[in-house]
């Protein structure tokens, strides 16, 4: 009886999985019949094409590029953009071995086994997907990558691989292996505008790749996988960690013995990038804002908050191939790309920022000044950036980065009109409503050390009181408050970042000069932010538009309030931290931010033309002796605008209504500092009430006759072109009561800095300055931030 059961038990599953094998089969068949009966035609159109890609191409389709032109917003040529492959082409002869070796070893083991397509490393590659439930390894073959980066785009659809295999299946018919590795290693991209092998090797060690030993090849080797996360000028920790795993690589394929894997993974590597190369922050920024506009026109979202780590390392890995395929396009496609940048103004800043800061002499190994600053100035009329500085000027900088938006420091104060007080402002507080500035158990102090008691909202801000903005921040959330800086895409927000010590810019990653000026100008406009960017257009060589911007706006504080704002800011600057660096003859408002142990200092101000922001300090965060915003940010900062602002009528803020005070004691004290708002409207503007939760697409028609995009593509700004004198006055002499350090020391010590290539990347944030503002400000009592 039993041995009938088990009978029936083996023939019912022998059944079932006969049943089973039919299924499969027949959607198999289904799917068959689908793509090659359905799509016979295409995948046939798909293949013609590729053959006469192939066939069509000559020695010039892999050595020559089309050179991109880059001007400025009265024409003048600010860059050439040429890769340069014609320059530096090897043929394969002249290519060291150990070059072959380590990119075949990493990229593609089975390069001289295969005919163009490694069918077995796409199983293995899907294998791991299924495992980790995303893509781990790549399955191109070195062939493929050649048809991709020469004949192809990065669009990831099933049409574009089709065409990449039987592109690569062709001209594995048609070229050697030789041919196809001389052509690959010669249009590879190696990062910071350095196309092939020796283009390379020239930038990154300034000699030809048959000086290089192998420790220095694989090094190089590294970088075309990734070359925004392998850069080594900004990452080189992951350049580094990548050259050892090709070494192991290279050491199990039979290539190099053990003890030579050892003594190459065990050497230093030191860049030596030519002496010739200056950091022309202009060029840097501008290639940033074409790649992105590329991209956005390729329909790839950008964001800045996450789900997870694995949803922000898969956003990572997506951003970095996007951005590396457009950026090959700036070096190749002979582009025309007009920007808002004007050079008049560009040199203001620069020379504001090297006259200011010229008797800090001091510099690091590489030769870097290490004291540094940075800054960024926006038009208010347009929401596009006039001009930008990464750092100093000098004759040797070519390890600096951008550090106006690059590098992500500490605010201090400079946050607070963005995070806690304009918020405030549009729930019943108004510049005369009553605060009281007073100890907070487990909270900071003040930068004096002292507390005044019940004070206006106004004062509170002009005085930079830290237990205020505290406090406010904990009335209104941290979490409200950080929704506000996220649609302006403050891009380095943390988590940890939802505390109070938030409201004194004790953030977790920090914050760039490029954003603080996008969200002071935001406040200046009205409440609506727009994505500062310096591309107004980008053309072909015929001058056939391949896109131009547009900027468009989004509701981030009411109207009312950021006029509010605006008013108080004006105070900052004639009875707060900030006076003596109002304008001569021009309406401004503004607000300083100093970190604790005056590590990094800053001045954020603005006037109705134009919105700039300064930051000071080293590029490893260390306290530097009476810096404050109010002393060089501040400097820096009216030295420029007063130059940039002769010859313009003075523009008055436009005023706010009037609405009633909310306080926080039943009998308010008079302020003996604080201004009495105006209270009179324009009447001929008009008011439309914002819903800060929705998405406004509609502007009020009750500010500066902005111009559209169209307009601004060859913008003359002739105003900025006059000729014009130093100011007579000494920006910032006066300096703000709460810190009576007036001047800088002129030795602020040594230097513990000894790298700062290693400073923030793009995606990345390096810089240690979340060390600059303590989990709780009250534990340095008297030494505050301002």
């Amino acid at each position: 009886m039993a041995k009938q059961k088990k009978k029936k038990k083996r023939r019912g599953f022998r059944l079932f999985v006969k049943i089973q094998l039919v299924l499969i089969v027949l959607v198999l068949a289904g799917l068959a019949f689908y793509f090659f009966g359905g799509y016979a035609k295409k995948i046939s159109d798909l293949k013609s094409d590729a053959y006469d890609k192939v066939h069509s191409a000559t020695d010039e389709t892999f050595r020559s590029s089309q050179t991109s032109l880059v001007y400025d917003t009265n024409g003048n040529l600010i860059s050439v953009l040429k890769g340069e492959k014609d320059m530096y082409y090897l043929e394969y002869e002249e290519i060291p071995s150990d070059v072959c070796s380590a990119i075949i070893s990493i990229e593609d083991k089975k390069f001289y086994q295969h005919h163009g397509v490694d069918f077995k490393g796409i199983l293995r590659a899907v294998k791991a997907m299924i495992e980790n439930g995303r893509v781990t390894q790549g399955a191109s073959t070195i062939t493929q990558q050649l048809a991709r980066n020469v004949f192809l785009t990065q669009e990831k659809t099933w049409e574009r691989k089709i065409e990449e295999i039987f592109i690569a299946t062709e001209m594995e018919r048609l070229y050697t292996k030789n041919q196809i590795l001389e052509y690959y290693l010669n249009n590879i991209y190696f990062g910071n505008g350095y196309y092939g092998i020796q283009a390379a090797s020239k930038g990154y060690f300034n000699t030809e790749v048959k000086n290089l030993d192998l420790s220095q090849i694989a090094f190089l080797c590294a970088i075309p996988n990734r070359p925004t996360l392998y850069d080594p000028v900004t990452h080189i920790d992951n350049t580094i960690k990548r050259r050892n795993r090709i070494l192991n690589q290279m050491k199990e394929d039979g290539k190099i013995s053990a003890e030579v894997c050892k003594q190459a993974k065990e050497e230093t590597i030191t860049l030596n990038r030519p002496t010739s190369v200056k950091n022309n922050y202009v060029e840097t920024y501008t290639y940033y804002c074409a790649t992105r506009a590329l991209m956005a026109q390729e329909g790839f979202e950008f964001k800045n908050t996450f789900q997870s780590a694995t949803e922000k390392e898969r956003y990572e890995e997506e951003y970095d191939e996007m951005y590396e395929t457009c950026n090959k396009k700036l070096y190749t496609a002979g582009y025309r790309i007009y920007t808002s940048i004007d050079l008049n103004m560009q040199q203001e800043l620069q020379s504001s920022i090297d006259t200011t800061l010229e008797k800090y002499t001091e510099v690091n190994d590489e030769g870097i000044y290490t004291l540094q600053s940075a800054g960024v100035c926006m038009d208010n009329q347009t929401g596009y950036v006039k001009a930008i500085v990464g750092g100093r000027s000098q004759e040797y900088n070519g390890y600096t980065i951008n550090r106006a938006y690059k590098s992500f420091r500490q605010p201090g104060s400079a946050i607070k009109p963005l995070l806690v007080y304009t918020p405030v402002l549009e729930r019943s507080y108004t510049p005369d409503s009553i605060v009281v500035d007073e100890p907070i158990e487990d909270g900071p102090s003040n930068s004096d050390g002292s507390f005044s008691g019940s004070m206006t909202l106004r004062s509170a801000v002009e005085r930079s009181k830290n237990t205020i903005a505290w406090k406010l921040l904990e009335e209104l959330t941290p979490e409200t408050g950080l929704e506000y800086l996220e649609k302006m895409n403050f891009s380095k927000l943390d988590e940890n970042d939802k505390r109070p010590a938030s409201a004194l810019g004790g953030f977790t990653n920090g914050v760039s000069p490029l954003e603080m000026a996008a969200g002071y100008a935001t406040i200046e406009n009205d409440g609506y932010y727009r994505e500062p960017t310096c591309i107004l257009k980008i053309t072909d060589s015929s001058g056939e538009k391949i896109l131009s911007t547009k900027q468009e706006e989004t509701a981030v504080y009411k109207e009312n309030a950021s006029r509010m704002m605006t008013d108080i800011l004006k105070g900052v600057l004639t009875n707060g931290t900030g006076r003596g660096l109002a304008l001569d003859g021009m309406p401004c408002a503004g607000k300083t931010g100093t970190t604790n142990e005056n590590k990094d200092g800053w001045f954020v101000g603005y006037t109705r033309y134009y919105t700039t922001s300064v930051w000071v300090g080293y590029d490893m965060p260390k306290k530097l002796s009476g810096l404050s915003g109010a002393s060089y940010p501040g400097r820096i900062w009216k030295t420029f605008m007063q130059k940039i602002h002769e010859g313009l009528e003075p523009q008055e803020f436009l005023s706010y209504e009037p609405e009633q005070s909310k306080t926080e004691e039943a009998a308010p004290q008079e302020n003996p500092g604080a201004e009495t708002p105006e209270n009179t409207t324009d009447q001929n503007q008009e008011t439309k009430p914002i819903d800060i939760q929705g998405n406004v697409t509609e502007k009020p028609e009750n500010k500066k006759d902005n111009k559209s995009s169209e307009e601004q593509e060859n913008p003359s700004d002739s105003d900025n072109n006059q000729e014009s004198q130093e100011p007579e006055t000494t920006p910032g002499e006066n300096q703000q009561p709460d810190n009576p350090q007036e001047n800088p020391t002129e030795n602020p010590g040594e230097n513990t800095n000894k790298n700062p290539s290693e400073n923030p990347g793009e995606n990345t944030n390096q810089n240690p300055s979340g060390q600059d503002t303590q989990e709780n400000p009250a534990d340095t009592a008297g030494n505050s931030p301002e």
